[in-house]
């Protein structure tokens, strides 16, 4: 049977009709498309460039990235465009991380952040200096630090079903570094997330006054030199519930999982929820360790917590 092709003129006429169809914008592509204009760059920082003090997002394919990006402005999501698949790594903008971020919000969403390290040793996946920060179903690993963040009280992050593990620090004479350190930001919380074989510092240490972390776990059974699960140094309000920590062999300190103002007593923290959570020591491990240790010396709310063998509830200093 003879194969019938269309008119030439036809097929040309397709052609042309679907190019003026189409906005001449839409014709540039990369791995970094703009969703809203169909725009596409090869490098991140130019959609962020491009997006400006406006609001748009980023969808990000497949790939491992040598790249990092400085938002300014704007109101900015980072999506891959297959969850896990966009990695970022070994590449900081500013000596600082694989995105620095100081526009008035920004989302991550689906994206890898590895190997991030930097001259003073605080190299992150995102560092977050103002504005609000959502981070949802994205890892961090192996670097220096996963999110750190500068101040803002008057905005929030949050992080959700997401994964942080072989990070943190503690040498060379430095000021440690740690999975997620928030520093005064008005609210931290923390939902269905994993932190895991920390290399030193805290898994979690947060400055705001504010702080929910729920249905998460840390597994500190293959940590290295690793500190307090959670550290509020300045005391904080909020909830701490259905978490489950397990304490690892190799400790730098290992006398609390939970600490409330040890370094100063800035913020309220009476009325802070620390229930029906699970936490014991790595099987093996013979120590007496305390599951909260408050500094501030206000009420807590510590309450139906189940705690594994050598784990007492609570101790005040």
């Amino acid at each position: 049977m003879a194969i019938r092709y269309p008119p030439l003129a036809v097929v040309v006429l397709g052609v042309t009709v679907a190019f003026l169809g189409s906005p001449l914008v839409a014709q540039r592509s990369g791995p970094f498309t703009i969703v809203e204009s169909g725009q596409g760059f090869a490098r991140l920082a130019d959609a962020v460039a491009a997006i400006g003090a406006g609001t748009g997002t980023i969808l990000i394919a497949p790939g491992s990235y040598r790249q990092c990006a400085v938002q300014e402005a704007g109101r900015i999501t980072y999506r891959a465009a297959t969850s896990g698949t966009a990695v970022f790594e070994r590449t900081a903008c500013e000596d600082k991380a694989a995105l620095v971020l100081r526009g008035r919000a920004a989302t991550v969403d689906g994206i890898v952040f590895r190997g991030i390290r930097v001259p003073d040793a605080n190299g992150a996946g995102i560092r977050i200096e103002t504005g609000a920060l959502s981070v949802v179903n994205s890892m961090f690993l192996d670097s220096e630090q996963g999110i750190l963040s500068a101040d803002d009280p008057a905005a929030a992050i949050s992080v959700d079903r997401s994964t942080f593990a072989g990070l943190g620090r503690c040498d060379r004479g430095l000021s440690c570094a740690h999975g997620i350190y928030v520093g005064h930001y008005g609210a931290l919380s923390v939902t269905r997330s994993r932190f895991e074989r920390g290399n030193g510092g805290h898994y979690v240490k947060s400055r705001a006054p504010r702080i929910a972390v729920t249905d998460s776990s840390f597994d500190d059974s293959a940590g290295h030199a690793t500190n307090y699960m959670i550290d509020l140094p300045a005391g904080a309000t909020g909830t701490i519930t259905g978490n489950t920590f397990v304490q690892g062999r190799d400790k730098e300190n290992y006398s609390a999982f939970i600490a409330v103002a040890a370094e100063a007593r800035e913020q309220v923290s009476a009325g802070l929820l620390i229930v029906g959570n699970s936490a014991s020591i790595v099987p093996g491990v013979a120590r007496r360790t305390t599951f909260v240790v408050d500094w501030s010396h206000e009420a807590l709310r510590i309450e139906d917590n189940r705690l594994g063998a050598g784990v007492a509830a609570f101790a005040t200093r």
